[in-house]
């Protein structure tokens, strides 16, 4: 049955399933050792086309394959679903012994540049052009076999139209993002992230605390670890939080129901008691984010995503407000629809202040219970009065981590925090990353490795001693520390050896 159903043509997409690929997703493009986030849609309800490593394609015939699927890039810009090839095995290669003897002078090769064009211009796929490349170059049969495959794998990324889907998930987004964007996560690398989750004790049904100014990858890593149980306070700086990364994680609805956001700039009259309604009541900005209906919040970032080398290609958001098509009417009839169109933004535009001032309050109402499980801290600002101040929100016994790019600004957040009090097991640290090749017979560390991923400040919260904060009780802290000093010491005991 298996085999009959690989013979049939793949012009029939496979059951759709939640390990399939759907209209409306966020993917993640993969060739080679880059990827690329974007969301699919289809070519008749979104004309735009999808530019990568230099092709351009449209993710039509995506739509239906299971995830991790390779496609080739045909003419015309559609996609092929790959086979599987059975590569040869080393006993049918020819392969020399050494290399000395090679000379790259450039004429070992008989093909011209108008030959390979030519060659693309008859519609002849790469794979074809890679085989001939092979045959006609005279020395290819004199290199050795390390040196033979290494030349394939060059030709193949320079002629093979691959591209690979694959699930949007916490390590893909984060690699993504350090290997072409680093500034916008505050060069925080892939194994950073996954020591602060693990620091943090991120796991569901937490009531978590996240100040972070990463493009939402860190929230969206949190999101995916809880798994749409629990609740998570967002603490932004400006006029709304920015979740670029979050949106390409591509959440169902039901996790955006624990999501919670509250401006930075309130925190200090949370604390002391004096925040109002009033002071929650702002007008929402053009990025303020709005909930699609598929479930993901989106942002306008027309710095960010109006650039075609941007990171995430992600469509214009539905609630952004657009000028209204005009249709050739009566002067007589003009006035009146702009006044209703003008009367409509209006309310539209106190319906999102009035949401946007209720999600306030509740996060407001969460951050004054005090009882957070965790606090998380990753923004460009100076981690010191940001963490002294969320501190008081987290409830005892719980776990918090900063981190930063660079080692002094925590090391002066360490002292204030042993000179408050409050935390214990404070630690300080750096993670080293070193890749690996693994091939056979040719297993070695690679050359090129990254020099730092950031730091991490990680601690625990602790009550605070109360005896020295009450007045009244510090009669009873002198007669303890009397009775401890009065107490004598252990005397030493010689130890009689028994007769043998």
């Amino acid at each position: 049955m298996e085999t009959s159903a690989a013979e049939q043509p793949s012009s029939q997409p496979p059951h759709l399933g939640d390990h399939c690929i759907h209209d409306g997703d966020f993917v993640v493009l993969k060739r080679e050792d880059v990827f690329k986030a974007v969301q699919v849609q289809r070519r008749k309800a979104h004309p735009g086309k999808v530019t990568f490593e230099k092709q351009w394609f449209y993710l039509d015939n995506a739509i239906g394959h299971s995830y991790g699927s390779t496609f080739e890039v045909s003419s015309g810009g559609s996609l092929q679903l790959r086979k599987k090839l059975e590569e040869p095995t080393s006993e049918t290669k020819e392969a020399g012994t050494d290399n000395r003897n090679i000379v790259d002078d450039g004429k070992s090769q008989k093909l011209t540049q108008d030959d390979i064009k030519a060659l693309k211009d008859k519609g002849i796929k790469g794979e074809e052009i890679v085989q001939q490349l092979i045959e006609n170059s005279t020395t290819f049969r004199d290199k050795t076999e390390f040196a033979q495959d290494k030349y394939i794998k060059k030709k193949k990324k320079k002629y093979e139209a691959i591209v690979t889907i694959l699930k949007p998930s916490t390590r893909i987004l984060s690699i993504m993002y350090y290997a072409r964007e680093p500034g916008k996560i505050n060069h925080m690398r892939y194994d950073t992230l996954a020591q602060m989750l693990t620091l943090g004790n991120i796991r569901a049904g937490n009531k978590m605390i996240v100040m972070e100014t990463c493009s939402g990858l860190v929230l969206g890593a949190m999101m995916e670890r809880m798994g749409g149980f629990g609740s998570i306070i967002q603490l932004y700086p400006g006029d709304a939080p920015i979740r670029a990364a979050t949106a390409c994680f591509g959440f169902p609805k039901s996790f955006l129901s624990g999501l919670y956001e509250f401006p930075l700039n309130k925190v200090n009259s949370l604390l002391k008691g004096t925040l109002s309604a009033e002071m929650l009541c702002s007008e929402p900005k053009d990025n303020t984010p709005v909930e699609e209906s598929n479930g993901e919040l989106e942002e306008k970032h027309s710095t960010e995503q109006a650039d075609e080398d941007s990171v995430v290609d992600a469509p214009e958001s539905a609630g952004e407000q657009r000028p209204m098509e005009s249709v050739p009417e009566d002067p007589e009839d003009k006035g009146p629809k702009e006044k209703r169109s003008k009367r409509d933004y209006i309310q539209e535009k106190q319906r999102r202040q009035e949401e946007q001032r209720k999600r306030h309050m509740e996060a407001a109402a969460l951050l004054g219970e005090r009882n957070a499980d965790g606090l998380i801290v990753a923004s460009r600002f100076h981690p010191t009065p940001l963490l002294l101040s969320l501190l008081d929100f987290v409830a005892p016994s719980r776990p918090f981590v900063v981190y930063c790019q660079y080692k002094e600004p925590l090391l002066e957040c360490y002292t204030k925090l042993r000179e408050r009090g409050g935390v214990i097991n404070l630690r300080l640290s750096e993670t080293w990353l070193r890749n690996y090749q693994v091939l056979p017979d040719r297993s070695h560390p690679k050359l090129l490795m990254s020099g730092g991923g950031g730091y991490l400040l990680s601690g625990f919260t602790v009550v605070s001693d109360s005896l020295r904060a009450d007045p009244s009780l510090k009669a009873c802290a002198a007669t303890l520390d009397s009775h401890k000093a009065e107490e004598p010491a252990a005397k030493k005991q010689k130890c009689v050896e028994s007769a043998s």
